[in-house]
């Protein structure tokens, strides 16, 4: 039996309990939807810059006029120092499974990640391993490939199918006595594949070595317990599900009792106990506040703090509810439709391994994918031969999700009559 997809569509869109927080987000009605007049949009790519919020607008410019503008250098008392603490806390709260007092936001996801992994690794003194997999984030890949240089230690590579992810098996295989640090993404960024945080997280303590969890592809779409999963350290941006914007600051969770265990690698004067007293000497705070560095980017801050609250507000769990929905509308797509064309999905069928987005593999996904963002089709591209479908479940309608995959339909049909 064929399904009437673009039916189902609308029944999704009128049973969503989301439905209504959509309009709070820029670009998402017609009038401002499109660059081409006439064309509806479809973005297939929130998991890798989600749309702004409207208030995120008014406000910036607030911030802009009376914070900064009017209130100048004050503010940094009435309100900028304690922000990345208490933005840190509201992200923990929302998506994180954290309690207060375990979350921060400041530096990039590069230089986070640099340092967490740098702290794990010195807590670890005389183990010389640190175990990866091969299709983790670039980024990931290349600061351990740094740090192993400058330390001298090994890397124990976990060798990985793009199409599916770490398991808890692999891990167990390659942790050992020699290991100081496991560094894994909970959800693949190519695949989509969402790991066994608690069982891999169980294994590399019972091997006595830390974790540190790369969550960028999970926070805001899947539900994350840190606290009752025991994690060590997390790291995570927050320009993808979290829409801060492009750049906008990463944020680290240490686990409480970790953080005196712990020291910080890039040491500054925000992370000491008085740091107005500007002492002759590094004297680290004994609390999350040790892992800040320096000046804390508020502007970048500002653009988050209306979609972490709007998530809370929602709660993640509704969130995901709907991320499956949405993710399984397009696999049974692509089953029913897209299959006959030679498309496969490369993306786990099981909702528990499943994150928010969906990787559709085909030869000619490179050329689909160059064709479409002419048209205001907007997925991404990931090698090899993969065409991201990045839903964010704030923003993403399911009459969009229709739009786009009947263009995505369209394009690969006329590349193969034009071959």
């Amino acid at each position: 039996m064929t399904t009437n997809f673009d039916t189902r569509a609308a029944e999704l869109d009128a049973a969503d309990p989301l439905a209504a927080h959509r309009a709070k987000f820029f670009g998402t009605d017609e009038a401002t939807q499109s660059s081409t007049p006439g064309m509806p949009l479809a973005y297939f790519d929130g998991n890798s810059l989600g749309r702004p919020m409207s208030a995120s607008f008014d406000r910036i410019e607030a911030f802009l006029r009376h914070d900064w503008g009017t209130r100048l250098i004050r503010s940094w008392d009435e309100q900028w120092l304690d922000l990345p603490l208490e933005l840190g806390n509201k992200i923990g709260a929302a998506a994180l499974g954290a309690a207060p007092g375990q979350t921060f936001v400041g530096d990039s996801t590069s230089v986070l990640l640099y340092k967490m992994a740098r702290a794990a690794i010195g807590a670890r003194p005389g183990r010389t391993e640190i175990v990866l997999d091969t299709d983790n984030f670039p980024t990931d890949r290349y600061l351990l490939e740094g740090i192993a240089d400058e330390l001298n230690m090994t890397l124990r590579w976990i060798e990985v199918d793009t199409s599916s992810g770490v398991t808890p098996e692999q891990v167990a295989a390659v942790v050992n006595s020699n290991t100081a640090l496991v560094l894994l993404s909970h959800v693949a960024y190519r695949s989509g594949f969402m790991a066994d945080a608690p069982a891999i997280t169980k294994i590399t303590h019972d091997a006595g070595a830390l974790i540190v969890w790369d969550l960028s592809h999970s926070v805001g779409s899947v539900v994350v317990e840190l606290d009752k999963w025991n994690v060590d350290i997390a790291v995570g941006c927050s320009y993808k599900y979290l829409c801060g914007g492009p750049g906008a600051p990463a944020w680290a969770y240490v686990r409480k009792d970790l953080q005196t265990q712990i020291e910080q690698p890039i040491q500054g004067w925000w992370g000491t106990k008085n740091m107005f007293l500007m002492g002759p000497g590094y004297d680290p705070e004994n609390d999350l506040r040790r892992f800040i560095t320096g000046t804390t980017p508020v502007v970048g801050m500002q653009a988050m703090i209306d979609p972490v609250e709007l998530i809370g507000e929602v709660s993640i769990e509704a969130v995901r509810a709907k991320s499956l929905l949405l993710t399984q509308f397009v696999i049974d797509y692509t089953d029913e439709v897209l299959a006959p064309l030679g498309v496969t999905v490369a993306t786990p069928r099981d909702p528990a391994q499943r994150g928010g987005h969906v990787t559709l593999n085909h030869p000619h996904m490179r050329e689909v994918n160059a064709l479409l963002w002419k048209e205001d089709i907007i997925p991404d591209y990931r090698d090899p031969h993969g065409l991201r479908i990045g839903l964010s479940p704030l923003t993403t309608s399911f009459e969009e999700v229709f739009i786009g995959m009947e263009r995505v339909k369209e394009t690969l049909e006329k590349l193969a009559s034009s071959n």
